[in-house]
């Protein structure tokens, strides 16, 4: 299949005709509604900073069930150990440089440019996008932000500023989703660990059908809501 060239028309060919590394399209922007249309239909945009935009919709999907989050031995240890808690959204512009920061200076180096940063921050004001901050005795420990559209949760990246501090906010995370009747955290990639959490690969029609059912959960609520008032 060709790469997809996007021009100004907020618009994605059908994921279904990615490349077989998930590459789908190239080009386009930031914007709100393109971003909201890409995660609505599976796709993400992932690319180095100062080159364009590479849109991906990889067929196997890594993604985490919340009510199946994995938490060792050593974590609820370190859980009865500590004062650990969550906070939502302490700020979120904050937590996206966060993750910027930890992995500017590394060898893989980061994806998350200034455009990257100021695209997420207009999702989070327009309703679209989430921090979580797991503090522990009092003092940050770390963090994620992703997007968050209906019942769907998609992952974009973690901080720690100490030990555990990327893993709390995971697992926190989860279980808050899963009372929310979450369908699944979105990985987007497979690391060794995020598998050691709880994540697994599932096929594209099992993914496809995930998102529709979680995109559609709000609307479905809401009509229930109207007609029984």
């Amino acid at each position: 299949m060709p790469v997809f060239a996007l021009d100004e028309t907020i618009s994605f060919p059908y994921p279904e005709y990615a490349e077989p590394d998930g590459l789908l399209a190239i080009g386009g922007d930031l914007s709100v509604d393109r971003l909201l249309l890409a995660y609505t239909n599976g796709i993400f945009p992932w690319y180095n900073p100062e080159e364009e935009i590479l849109w991906w919709a990889p067929k196997r999907r890594f993604i985490i069930r919340p009510s199946e989050i994995h938490i060792s031995r050593s974590m609820k240890k370190y859980f009865r150990q500590h004062d650990v808690f969550l906070d939502i959204n302490r700020d979120f512009a904050d937590t996206v440089h966060r993750c910027r920061m930890k992995r500017e200076h590394t060898e893989e180096g980061t994806w998350i440019s200034d455009d990257i940063e100021k695209a997420y921050l207009e999702l989070y004001k327009a309703g679209f996008a989430m921090s979580v901050e797991a503090f522990v005795d009092g003092e940050l420990a770390g963090g994620l932000y992703g997007v968050l559209i209906g019942r769907c949760f998609f992952g974009e990246s973690m901080f720690s500023d100490r030990k555990n501090g990327s893993k709390l906010a995971l697992i926190m995370l989860a279980k808050m989703l899963e009372e929310e009747n979450f369908l699944m955290i979105d990985c987007q990639f497979h690391t060794d660990h995020l598998e050691s959490m709880g994540g697994e690969y599932i096929g594209w029609t099992e993914y496809k059908g995930m998102l529709e059912a979680g995109i559609q959960y709000d609307l479905l609520e809401e009509s229930g809501q109207q007609q029984g008032s």
